[in-house]
């Protein structure tokens, strides 16, 4: 059974809902823990004993100003003392970033995780969904904002955290999940 650790940052709410639907999909594959990084970016020993036993790490982020939040830059950060050791090399990787604008700069997002586990000598697996881009298409369907890269949400800047992200970013964040869970099975 896979271990699948989501790390994620959350502001306002909105990436917290993200990260749970990335569990409930990881979950159908494996062993999935969700850690939330606290206001101070500090994580706790029992965290970094889990992530350097996993066989996947899920990072999560708003992106605010076209980047992850400064308390998952204190997280990437402090873990360099696993990439001294190559402690995270060859295990799995994948993302997930919202925010309040349709593009928002999302895509510096999910680069930032992929060279964060790129120098950790992770192996990146994209998101692997089309995307919703027919006129048919609406905010409930699948891939809807067309992120490859990872799993990408809009939550406009004065929603609740019920009322965003939508019900398609949401099935997006869980399928993600799961496909993490499924390929990291294959080992």
């Amino acid at each position: 059974m896979a271990r699948i650790e989501i790390i994620s940052f959350s502001g306002y709410g909105h990436t917290l809902k993200q990260a749970e639907s990335v569990q409930k999909g990881a979950a159908t594959e494996g062993d999935a823990r969700l850690w939330s990084i606290p206001d101070d970016g500090v994580m706790s020993d029992p965290f970094w004993e889990a992530a350097d036993a996993a066989d996947v790490l899920v990072f999560g982020s708003p992106t605010y100003m076209g980047a992850p939040a400064w308390q998952f830059k204190r997280f990437a950060d402090e873990s360099s003392k696993r990439w001294m050791t190559g402690a995270w090399l060859d295990k799995y990787a994948g993302g997930f970033t919202n925010s309040a604008s349709p593009v928002g700069d999302k895509g510096d997002t999910i680069n930032y995780f992929r060279t964060f586990a790129g120098q950790h000598g992770m192996l990146w697996v994209p998101l692997g969904q089309p995307p919703a881009n027919l006129m048919a298409s609406t905010r409930d369907d699948r891939n809807w904002a067309g992120g490859s890269g990872g799993a990408i949400a809009v939550s406009p800047a004065d929603a609740s955290p019920e009322q965003g992200p939508s019900a398609g970013d949401l099935l997006s964040a869980r399928d993600y999940g799961a496909r993490l869970g499924q390929i990291a099975k294959r080992r």
